[in-house]
């Protein structure tokens, strides 16, 4: 198996994008990568997707964008993993290219979620649960997300104050980002006054509905040298990718408040990349919801069991902390285009690992991990990326 090295980068602003379509944000994202890479032709496009189908009416997406961008007579086929499909892509990619297959990749994570109605927006992301146990029952993701905080919250004893350092964490670090949905920074008071959408959670507990695309051009590490040749940055290396499933209805775990997909990913990756959890600089994890930072904490092992909003509390989770996250504002500042999001991490990972990450910058950032996940815990795929 070869390695794999990621040689450039394209992002298009996330937010309520009405003047664009999903094939012209996919070629913004995917022409930026291929400009920064300095290439013009790839062997295969991989698109991380949930929605297309639900939403825009459009299936096939992979081989839409492949023509919309020019990119004729390749492999092009659309991932779906729900809100980790991104991150899925992006391993389908980095298999492709480490096995041999193909040498120049290029994978995007794309989202239209914004020209639809409330209801129907909230009905596709409902796709991501069960839908004969949870969905047909009412449950909306949120409402799932809300039940897990409810019960961490009577578990552990854990005031509802203690999840807020996890939102003004993203949103100090999204002022600073040109492509955040929302870059103004929130206070306490902001925090404790926002409205209820599912009790507990409230509005800045949780990501918003959004759109966006962003793209990154794969090749073998051996030719990166060659290929980035006199580049502006350089290429960074894949030293890990690694999935891990579990059930998809919540009320099947055998314990709700444990991510275990994440925690089997995390040591996955871990293990092939030869690493120990104090040795990684940065983590860019899956904060759709305050609770899902914390439990995503102490599964990958960075946080003991029912501690992990005890980070945020204590502030070791800002960009000069013992572990920033959410560098670039997370999924809660930044947005959350669902099928997007996995592939914003690893740009933003790369832009942390070569120095161009401008005032969020993480001193000398070397090893970075992002973690992208499915559903409400069902599908996790973790990547460690190094400089």
């Amino acid at each position: 198996m070869r390695s794999v090295s990621i040689i450039g980068i394209g992002q298009t602003p996330v937010g309520e994008l009405w003047d664009c379509s999903a094939r012209q944000l996919a070629y913004q994202a995917i022409s930026g990568a291929l400009a920064d890479a300095q290439v013009e032709q790839v062997d295969a496009l991989f698109v991380g997707n949930m929605l297309s189908g639900s939403l825009l009416d459009q299936e096939h997406l992979g081989t839409l964008v492949a023509d919309f961008c020019g990119l004729h007579g390749i492999e092009a086929a659309k991932v779906e993993a729900a809100c980790a499909s991104g991150a899925a892509a992006l391993r389908v990619g980095t298999m492709a290219v480490a096995s041999g297959f193909h040498d120049l990749v290029v994978v995007a994570g794309l989202e239209k979620m914004t020209d639809t109605v409330g209801k129907d927006t909230t009905a596709g992301l409902a796709t991501a649960a069960d839908a004969e146990y949870e969905a047909l029952h009412g449950v909306s993701f949120v409402g799932l997300n809300a039940l897990i905080m409810q019960r961490y919250m009577y578990e552990h004893a854990v005031p509802l104050d203690a999840f807020a350092g996890f939102s003004l964490n993203a949103h100090r670090n999204g002022v600073h980002n040109p492509n955040a949905m929302f870059r103004d920074p929130i206070s306490l008071e902001h925090y404790l006054k926002a409205p209820v959408i599912a009790t507990p959670i409230n509005i800045l507990d949780s990501s918003p509905v959004c759109d966006g695309a962003a793209a990154v051009v794969l090749a073998p590490t051996a030719w990166a040298q060659r290929l980035t040749g006199g580049h502006h940055r350089g290429a960074v290396q894949i030293l890990a990718s690694a999935s891990a499933n579990d059930t998809l209805a919540v009320h099947d775990r055998r314990d709700p408040l444990v991510l275990e997909a994440a925690r089997i990913s995390s040591q996955k990756a871990l293990r092939q990349a030869n690493l120990r959890i104090d040795d990684l600089d940065l983590f860019e994890l899956h904060d759709a919801f305050t609770i899902m930072a914390a439990l995503s904490l102490e599964a990958s092992g960075f946080a003991r069991r029912g501690e992990g909003w005890r980070m945020a509390q204590q502030n070791e989770i800002g960009i000069d902390g013992r572990l920033p996250i959410s560098t670039m504002g997370g999924l809660k500042s930044r947005g959350h285009p669902v099928g997007a999001t996995g592939v914003y991490q690893i740009v933003e990972c790369v832009q942390q690992l070569t120095g161009c990450a401008g005032a969020n910058q993480v001193s000398q950032a070397r090893l970075a991990m992002a973690q992208n996940i499915g559903g409400s815990g069902a599908t996790v795929v973790t990547h460690i990326l190094g400089s």
